[in-house]
């Protein structure tokens, strides 16, 4: 066998591994799933009527427009949520001496850690399936056409598999399991701090700055374009750039990390 070859038998080992540790602890998942439609409901059904009036008239106000309008910083949240527990695990795994093991098997090094990337966007569009159809169960309405249904599923594909490296890199980076769910949380509050929520027209000037220019608010906002079946434009290119930055700085260091750390 090629050296690639081992190194996919070995990554579909490891993400064995992890969908078992998923099964066997579900609570994990119910909880990174809860938690944006936790955030779903308590906007829509709590501050929906108002914040849905304050919307551009190019917007559709009301409950119904808000719900639209917020979907995408949601699909945000439950990546950035599903993260911060990958995150968790890959600290887990570098603390509990369960690398040392693996150091004295002939596996490929580079799987462990594909192992937890695979499972993670295996768990993400899990999530993200259970977000969606909440979504429409209470309204959600969208005039997205076949291709641009594609189109957000492969742009949510991109988002996930950055910011699951990145957290593999947090998670490598951290010193004990209890940072590792610390140190992505900075995912989960970009959306707030960007269109996610709110127009970014609606922030004082400095804030402003700060949410057009974040890499979430261009994500967000081609995710909103080719939901609601409308010309996403430079949006989309913008998202896939910052989607491929946040891949390759997450990808790089998590390698360097691994060595370093692994080398111990």
């Amino acid at each position: 066998m090629s050296g690639l070859s081992y190194a996919v038998r070995d990554s579909a080992t490891m993400l064995r591994r992890n969908l078992w540790r998923m099964a066997r602890y579900p609570s994990m998942t119910v909880m990174l799933v809860g938690q944006p439609l936790l955030f779903l409901l308590l906007f829509v059904y709590v501050f929906g009527a108002t914040m849905g009036a304050g919307l551009p008239a190019a917007v559709a106000g009301g409950r119904g427009g808000y719900l639209t309008f917020i979907t995408p910083g949601i699909l945000m949240m439950t990546v950035a949520s599903v993260s911060i527990g990958t995150a968790v695990l890959v600290a887990t795994d570098m603390t509990n001496g369960i690398i040392d093991r693996f150091r004295t098997m002939a596996i490929a090094k580079v799987s462990v850690l594909t192992g937890h990337v695979l499972g993670a966007m295996i768990q993400s569009a899990f999530a993200l399936v259970v977000v969606m159809g909440v979504a429409f169960l209470i309204g959600l309405d969208s005039g997205a056409s076949v291709m641009q249904w594609a189109g957000l599923a492969a742009l949510l594909v991109l988002v996930s598999l950055a910011m699951t490296w990145f957290a593999v890199a947090l998670g490598l980076a951290s010193p004990d399991p209890e940072t590792a769910s610390n140190l992505p949380m900075i995912f989960v509050l970009l959306p707030f701090v960007g269109s996610g929520f709110v127009p970014v027209a609606s922030m004082p000037a400095g804030l402003r700055w700060f949410a057009e220019y974040q890499p979430f608010t261009p994500i967000m906002d081609a995710l909103r374009g080719l939901l609601a079946g409308a010309p996403a434009g430079s949006d989309v290119l913008w998202a896939v750039g910052w989607c491929v930055l946040i891949a390759s700085a997450g990808y790089g260091w998590s390698r360097r990390l691994y060595r370093v750390r692994a080398a111990r």
